[in-house]
């Protein structure tokens, strides 16, 4: 019965992916930036009034909770897919992923050369480890991969000995806020769709830099919210509402721009910044997710996980809604230390 129950509810939700069909965003890279959302201080917009330890707290517990479910569907790697554009849904979705893991890197100039090559990478928000591991093979790079849930650090060292890189990958609980390490200890800082979970942007932004060495380079692929037209002071009413109720369901504080991002790594001193919009190349993404949830295997996993996961899974037509409305954008920020 439980299962019959959940099935309803998601194929209710799952009833927008049908009207899901346009064309998302424009790709383009901005160097300027744009009118700003929220200014300097980047706090943002959407979201409930949680202190940052319940922040953590839920986080942590949101990923112990769904971690063991998204891997056993879909795999190692805990984020978008990049396709080709007007895909029809039919792509290999974990290839997607990878995919999105290598075509950011071409776009943010990490290059493979023997002689500039990353050798010291932290991933922040490294889920299960996917983009841990990638990232060590490709550039035969040392790899520490950080994360709120205790769950995921277990996991991802677990597969990581499996597959033969405990040498080169390793895992911590820690919070991507204050890092445990040293200041410049590492030449490249990967962040894959864990910079919309920092309820600090300026913050979180000092900190990657922090940890960067002289020269080393930062990039962020992460959720934001569109930037406001010159006219505008604020969103709409019904796309702050919108945010609130994905905020509620993954235990996200408020959202900000890419512009927003972009004024603060240009007011830290960061150079060469830069930043794109994704969108339309992560189109099919949500819809897939969506339909793989209400697979067999898809809704007996959720049921076992629980209500925390459940939650999150029915919220995701919200993020099909605000991709559809230009309300969210699938950003990309990079930029080098001097």
């Amino acid at each position: 019965m439980a299962l019959v129950t959940l099935s309803s509810c998601l194929y209710s939700t799952i009833q927008c992916v049908s009207q899901f069909k346009r064309k998302l965003g424009v790709a383009g890279v901005s160097e300027a930036s744009p009118k700003s959302s929220t200014a300097i201080a980047a706090v943002g917009v959407g979201g409930k009034q949680r202190t940052v330890p319940e922040l953590n707290d839920g986080i942590a517990n949101f990923y112990n909770e769904s971690s063991g479910v998204w891997e056993e569907i879909w795999g190692e790697h805990m984020h978008h897919g990049y396709y080709d554009l007007n895909s029809n849904g039919t792509a290999n979705h974990v290839q997607a992923q990878i995919r999105m893991i290598d075509e950011s890197l071409q776009w943010a100039g990490i290059s493979e050369d023997e002689d500039i090559r990353p050798t010291s990478i932290v991933d922040v928000g490294c889920g299960i480890g996917g983009s841990s591991r990638h990232l060590a093979r490709k550039f035969n790079a040392k790899v520490t991969g950080i994360t709120l849930s205790p769950i995921q650090a277990q996991r991802a060292t677990a597969l990581t000995a499996e597959q033969g890189l405990s040498n080169s990958v390793n895992f911590q609980v820690a919070d991507a806020l204050n890092q445990p390490f040293a200041d410049g200890a590492f030449d490249f800082v990967w962040s894959m769709e864990s910079g919309e979970h920092m309820p600090d942007k300026r913050k979180f932004l000092q900190e990657l830099m922090r940890v960067t060495a002289p020269n080393g380079r930062i990039l962020i692929v992460t959720w934001c919210h569109r930037d406001l037209k010159p006219e505008e002071l604020s969103l709409a009413a019904d796309e702050l509402e919108l945010l609130d109720k994905i905020c509620d369901s993954y235990y996200l504080p408020a959202w900000c721009s890419p512009s927003d991002y972009v004024e603060i790594a240009q007011s830290l001193g960061l150079k060469d910044v830069k930043s794109a919009d994704w969108s339309e190349f992560v189109t099919p993404f949500w819809p897939a997710v969506m339909v793989s949830a209400m697979s067999f295997k898809g809704l007996a996993g959720l049921a076992k996980a629980g209500w925390t996961t459940i939650k999150g899974a029915l919220a995701m037509g919200l993020m099909v809604q605000g991709y559809q409305k230009g309300l969210i954008k699938f950003a990309l920020i990079t930029a080098r230390k001097p």
